[in-house]
């Protein structure tokens, strides 16, 4: 039977980073479980790159430990780097090279066997989506295609961990959901942790968010959990063509309404107040079941029209706002 010990691909305990009088990161402790899909949010100068530098055992760390499948990264720093495929924010490649003529001398270097060489550079290109481009030289290829060499070698030698440093920055759309995608594949292989600024990447791919602050982490929970801990009073948004200055009380008076706050259409007859217009209304209300049922009614009574009536979602973006600005107000150290 496997131990919780066992099940850990990484342990940080303690992780403080210090350059002269600044801390980059501030006594840091978290687990990432094997399989797992982690996403490192933060803003910029959080300290997400350099938290991910010191376990691919790039940069020393002021204090703490750091294991890597039962490693320690400081002690055993050969044995780890055997275990882990990093991407860095800026991918280093040769662009004079073919693209297979690159990932094989990565291969070589990283220690692949030369009898399994052909093999997984095949099963690389495969899963990176690059045997249209594998005789292509690499300056010549796009950014999105750069950033799958980049992956294809973090991969070559076939490790336990992937540590992806901003592994979208640069992307366009297109490319941006198609690496997405290409992550999300690789998750049933390989243990991933990822940094992103794009918070919806991170709604969509990962399993588990850390949210890291000023070198600290202020949150650690599914994206699911997150929002639902930051829910709030659910709001409603409706569109109702009616004299604003009569909808507005009417809203405010329902039962369970706490909030009315109202956008002045832009339809032609909107303009004063007492005139038929539409106009959209988001409602705080105690319960968005009971709330839109009430507004429904209202509508209804008073002969106007309505053309929307929904509930307003929430996302990790307003989780990630909220949660850095209270940090902000609660004075972190930086």
């Amino acid at each position: 039977m496997q131990s919780d010990t066992d099940k850990r691909m990484i342990q940080v305990s303690h992780l403080t980073k210090r350059f002269a009088s600044t801390v980059a990161i501030d006594d840091v402790s978290f687990e990432v479980q094997r399989g797992e899909i982690v996403g490192f949010l933060g803003p910029n100068g959080a300290g997400k790159t350099t938290t991910m530098r010191i376990l691919t055992g790039y940069l020393a760390a002021t204090e703490g430990r750091v294991f890597i499948d039962g490693l320690d990264v400081f002690l055993q720093s050969l044995e780890v780097r055997r275990r882990i495929g990093y991407l860095p924010e800026t991918v280093p490649l040769y662009p004079e090279l073919r693209v297979d003529e690159y990932l094989t001398f990565r291969a070589r270097l990283k220690g692949v066997p030369r009898r399994k060489l052909r093999a997984r550079l095949e099963d690389v290109k495969e899963m990176c989506g690059l045997n249209d481009v594998a005789r292509r030289i690499i300056g010549q290829l796009s950014r999105g295609y750069w950033q799958r060499v980049g992956l294809a070698d973090s991969l070559i030698h076939d490790p336990e961990l992937l540590i992806l440093d901003e592994p979208t920055i640069g992307l366009d759309p297109n490319q941006i959901r198609a690496v997405r995608e290409l992550i999300r594949n690789l998750g049933r292989r390989y243990t991933i942790l990822l940094s992103t600024h794009i918070l919806s990447e991170a709604e969509m791919v990962c399993q588990r968010v850390m949210i890291l602050h000023r070198g600290k982490i202020i949150a650690s929970d599914s994206p699911a959990a997150l929002m639902g801990l930051f829910q709030g009073n659910p709001c409603v948004v409706a569109e109702i063509f009616g004299p604003r200055d009569a909808v507005l009380p009417q809203l405010k008076n329902l039962a369970g309404v706490a909030r009315v706050s109202c956008q002045v259409g832009s339809e032609p007859l909107a303009g004063a107040g007492s005139l038929p217009a539409w106009n959209r209304f988001r409602i705080e209300a105690v319960r968005d079941e009971e709330a839109r049922a009430a507004v429904f009614d209202m509508v209804a009574q008073n002969r106007w029209a309505l053309r929307e009536l929904s509930v307003e979602k929430r996302n990790l973006e307003d989780v990630f706002v909220h949660m850095t600005a209270q940090g902000e107000t609660n004075g972190d150290n930086p």
